[in-house]
């Protein structure tokens, strides 16, 4: 069959699945969502994360039973590209088609979806050429590497209809979800602020610890297209073993830990949140002791302010790992508190004293949550299950969550790198220079005696969020000629 019939056959078999399901439920059987036609997949730069997740979960799925196959595999490394090969060939009895250009791939293969593991900065034409081709992407954090280039992933996606799914896999922990329930519920009342880490430390400096081997030659790496210099991706430069494989360390390719971590956490707040685009960014940071050559900081922290009224605050540093800050969520009457890292099985509920929540009863408590042993695997199963409901809004981390974290993330470190503030327009999809308006716009709302404004989802009403009025404030108000406002 032709691509274009053989991917409607696939759509018309979940549809019919999905129907399936339905009758099969109501009468209390098991349910069936294959379709039945595998999902055939390709994998683009399979290389550290993209060999040691993306194609070991796959396969390991593919293995229990999920309808995909692994097909293809495009890397410009030859050594990325025959492991990959064959690792498939001995789990799944097949041995997929080898690229070193992954557009041969997309042209060549009849695939329905693409993994994604490259550098940052080939996120983004990946991501598109995937999209235009009619194809489902997986495409590792962070989405893009620019802002400009996130928005146009996010709208090519929009216009695609497919499902699309981010590689932060700890979107795929439920506390998440339970914790926006509880606060659009209104339990912490008006939210403030949310704050969270990334703390490491090593003897050798973060990303060092990444192999150079021998292998690492450009005989074996196909240089100028890792570059992408043809392509306007980054400048030319003499091909360094340094430079491919520890990337994250330079600004062309990568932004340190902006990108390959505060990324991670977030998501996660702005998942837990409800929130989206920042309104206004300023990063800080520097380069304090890892003084190895890299151009990106070993100290850093981001602060994004939202239009919701919510401050939110991501800090780290790549040289102390034993004494992070806590990750919490903080409300006008009261906080959760959540653990460091991504395991959670409880999180803290931690109110406020009475005498601001006039509430004698709300208590510390401890509140239980589903655990996921295996947030990878939990996200590309995921991933597969939107793609048979052929439902790009089942995802766990769609591309316009994506786009809002990338944003925030790298205006920090435009931010951090240029000495400027930035603002971000939601309407327009546009970031420019900050001005004095945002303080302004506040001061406005105060002076009006305004509402706050809430997360979006918000259903608790004035609930923690109204102040209460004094009696002595009767006497407050300026004296115009010389009369008490108070009719003293």
């Amino acid at each position: 069959m032709s691509t274009p019939s053989r991917r409607q056959f696939i759509k018309a078999s979940a549809a019919s699945a999905a129907i399936a399901t339905t009758t099969q439920t109501s009468r209390g059987e098991t349910p069936v969502h294959l379709p039945a036609e595998k999902i055939r997949i390709g994998f683009i730069g399979p290389g550290s994360r993209g060999f040691g997740a993306h194609v070991k979960t796959l396969t390991k799925l593919a293995k229990e039973g999920q309808p995909i196959e692994l097909v293809a595999v495009a890397d410009v490394y030859n050594v990325h590209v025959d492991r990959t090969a064959k690792h498939i060939e001995k789990n799944l009895k097949k041995a997929p088609a080898k690229y070193v250009d992954y557009r041969e791939m997309l042209e060549k293969e009849d695939l329905d979806a693409v993994c994604i593991g490259t550098p940052d900065h080939w996120h983004h034409l990946q991501t598109v050429d995937s999209l235009n081709k009619g194809l489902h992407v997986y495409c590792e954090k962070p989405m893009t590497k620019t802002v400009e280039e996130a928005v146009n992933v996010y709208r090519t996606w929009k216009k695609s209809g497919k499902v699309m799914q981010v590689g932060v896999q700890s979107t795929s922990l439920p506390v998440w979800s339970k914790v926006n329930g509880l606060l659009n519920e209104g339990r912490l009342g008006k939210v403030l602020m949310y704050q969270t880490e990334f703390f490491r430390n090593s003897a050798m400096g973060q990303w060092r610890y990444y192999r150079l081997d021998p292998e690492m030659t450009p005989k074996n790496i196909n240089w100028k297209m890792w570059l992408g210099s043809d392509e306007g991706l980054a400048e030319y430069e003499d091909f360094d073993r340094e430079k491919y494989r520890q990337w994250r360390r330079f600004w062309p390719y990568g932004s340190g830990m902006f990108t390959d971590l505060f990324v991670h956490r977030t998501t996660s707040m702005l998942k837990a949140t409800g929130l989206r685009f920042p309104g206004r960014v300023v990063g800080a940071g520097g380069l304090y002791v890892e003084y190895d050559g890299r151009q990106v900081p070993d100290v850093a922290t981001v602060v994004a302010d939202f239009k919701e009224g919510v401050q939110g605050l991501v800090t780290a540093t790549m040289a102390c790992q034993n004494t992070p800050i806590r990750q919490m969520i903080r409300g006008h009457f009261g906080s959760y508190v959540f653990g460091n890292g991504e395991e959670f099985n409880q999180f803290d509920y931690v109110p406020e004293r009475p005498q601001v929540t006039r509430n004698s009863k709300l208590k510390e408590q401890t509140i239980e949550t589903e655990t996921v042993e295996d947030t990878t695997y939990a996200h590309f199963k995921n991933w597969i299950d939107a793609m048979v409901a052929d439902d790009p809004s089942a995802v766990n981390n769609d591309p316009y969550l994506g786009a809002a974290a990338i944003t925030t993330v790298i205006l920090g470190a435009q931010s951090y790198r240029q000495g400027k503030v930035f603002f971000f327009d939601d309407e327009e999809m546009k970031a420019g220079e900050a001005d004095d308006s945002w303080s302004t716009r506040w001061e406005k709302v105060s002076a009006d005696r305004g509402k706050p404004n809430h997360i979006p989802g918000w259903n608790a009403g004035d609930y923690g969020s109204a102040l209460e009025e004094p009696e002595h404030m009767k006497l407050a108000g300026p004296w115009i000629d010389g009369k008490d406002p108070a009719g003293q």
